[in-house]
């Protein structure tokens, strides 16, 4: 038998407070978190997730 890598595809979500999290694409966004446009491999998620949060000030207090 070989050994085989089974590969997760991933999602980038967002919430209100414009903080990222990397979500597995199969399921559903957990509760206040939305599609923030980017799926693919781990590291392309993180790399995504990198280049636009670049504040990790949550927005309310940003805004404050």
């Amino acid at each position: 038998m070989e050994n085989q890598t089974l590969e997760v595809s991933y999602k980038v979500v967002v919430n209100g407070e414009e903080q990222y999290a990397l979500w597995p694409l199969h399921l559903h966004n957990p509760a206040g978190w939305s599609n923030a446009g980017k799926s693919g491999t781990k590291e392309e998620c993180l790399a995504y997730v990198k280049e636009v949060w670049s504040d990790l000030t949550p927005l309310s207090l940003r805004q404050a």
